[in-house]
């Protein structure tokens, strides 16, 4: 049952995070794009009676073309509104206008999204693009760590939000080799060594302090820090307290990595799977690694490729569908109007432009019109058909190595199956 919520929740933010993008590229001609965020507290009277106040205002817009595109997004608003006694639990975002589509083309689009966390704003906004920013804010990661990879010549920091790790920086030091200069004793050598080392440890604990406090909420979704090194050296910047005291009690644990540059993050990360474990990145990387072992085994249970899933879909053959979250393709049933001859295409769908922005509009066999008749994302057919087998499907991000591989080298379909098939 666990299964199930989860592959939910993962298919809903998928869905949210394309409307989000299919929004941010719609464009007005001039300030006529509405934007509302309506708060769960909000009464719908409320907003309609000010919807219809901003409707006589725009009597003042210079402008005919603005002013009558103004008037019809809100008559448009004000139409769907009617079918809302309260806003939903989470509360409301209504975005409408007259979109350009190009050339002198445009077309009145409204869009209403139930956001997946409660709104706590109210927001009424006119302008040539749409108001995105407090949604945007919903596809954050809630828990974020803090990375840091050090011996005694180098150190670097990050984070590791969700299942995506990023770089910030780094430092090098000066400390000297154990190999002492001529004409020092060894002693002294040995202080001078101890003192550049402590000065050192003292430059990262700052840095990354400051770093990892300087983030956003950081009371609320800073869970700890991951430290990485060989031994003693991570062992004895732990105990010298180099870092700032609300970050040094946050400290999760110690974990062996043979980089202390950028590329030791990654490295961390895997190396604390067991600290970390119930975080989506560690999910979705065995997941990955699992497909991938299956995938260079004689007998391996691994397929991939749009039209080898298709075929095993279609036998009950998969076990795990794995689908990365980059995919922007579209299915798509196409009908010649002269011939009446129909095919199936997937479309690689690209910012801006429209489904017949890209496709080829002739028949292939009378080279009359083509006609889109049904079309639908990929993910979503593919789930839907995984789901008719009890399929478990999986969307991976393509913010880690497993997950980006799973797209660049795999075109962002791929499955484990349940026993071997020919396709």
């Amino acid at each position: 049952m666990t299964d199930v919520v989860e592959m939910d929740e993962g298919r809903k933010r998928y869905e949210f995070k394309k409307t989000l993008e299919k929004l941010e590229a719609k464009q007005g001609s001039g300030t006529e794009l509405i934007t509302i965020y309506i708060p769960p507290d909000k009464q719908i009277y409320d907003v309609t009676a000010q919807l219809r106040d901003e409707f006589g205002q725009c009597a003042n817009i210079k402008s005919k073309q603005t002013r009558t595109n103004v008037q019809s997004a809100i008559s448009s608003i004000l139409s769907r509104l009617k079918y809302y006694k309260n806003p939903p639990e989470n509360g409301m975002a209504v975005f409408c206008g007259t979109i350009q589509l190009g050339g002198d083309r445009s077309d009145l689009e409204c869009t209403i999204i139930e956001p997946p966390e409660p709104l706590n704003l109210y927001m009424y906004r006119c302008s040539s693009n749409f108001e995105l920013e407090p949604l945007r804010q919903m596809l954050e990661e809630k828990n974020i760590y803090g990375l840091l990879v050090l011996d005694r010549r180098e150190a670097y920091w990050g984070f590791l939000r969700g299942n995506r790790i990023e770089p910030v920086g780094g430092v090098t030091s000066t400390v000297p080799g154990k190999q002492r200069k001529g004409g020092q004793s060894s002693a002294r050598f040995q202080r001078l060594r101890e003192i550049a080392i402590n000065e050192f440890y003292t430059k990262i604990g700052e840095r990354s302090s400051a770093i990892f406090i300087a983030e956003k909420d950081f009371f609320d979704r800073f869970k700890g820090v991951l430290i990485g090194g060989p031994s003693p050296t991570k062992e004895e910047f732990e105990a010298g307290n180099y870092l700032h005291h609300e970050i040094q009690k946050r400290i999760i644990g110690l974990f062996d990595v043979a980089y202390t540059n950028e590329s030791g993050l990654p490295e961390l990360v895997d190396a604390a799977q067991d600290a970390l474990k119930g975080v989506e990145v560690m999910k979705e990387k065995a997941i990955m690694n699992r497909f991938l072992k299956e995938l260079v085994k004689d007998d391996g249970l691994a397929a991939y490729g749009e039209d080898s899933i298709r075929k095993n879909l279609e036998i009950g053959a998969v076990d795990i569908l794995l689908l990365s979250g980059s995919l922007r393709k579209s299915r798509m049933k196409i009908k010649c109007q002269n011939c009446g001859h129909t095919e199936e295409r997937t479309i690689q769908l690209e910012p801006g432009k429209t489904v017949s922005d890209i496709l080829v509009h002739t028949c292939r066999k009378c080279s009359a019109p083509l006609i889109v008749d049904e079309e639908v994302d990929i993910i979503e057919e593919l789930t839907n058909f995984a789901d008719q087998s009890s399929t478990r499907v999986e969307i991976i991000s393509s913010d880690f190595e497993e997950g980006s591989i799973l797209y660049t080298a795999f075109g962002g379909i791929a499955a484990i199956l349940r026993y071997r098939t020919g396709f």
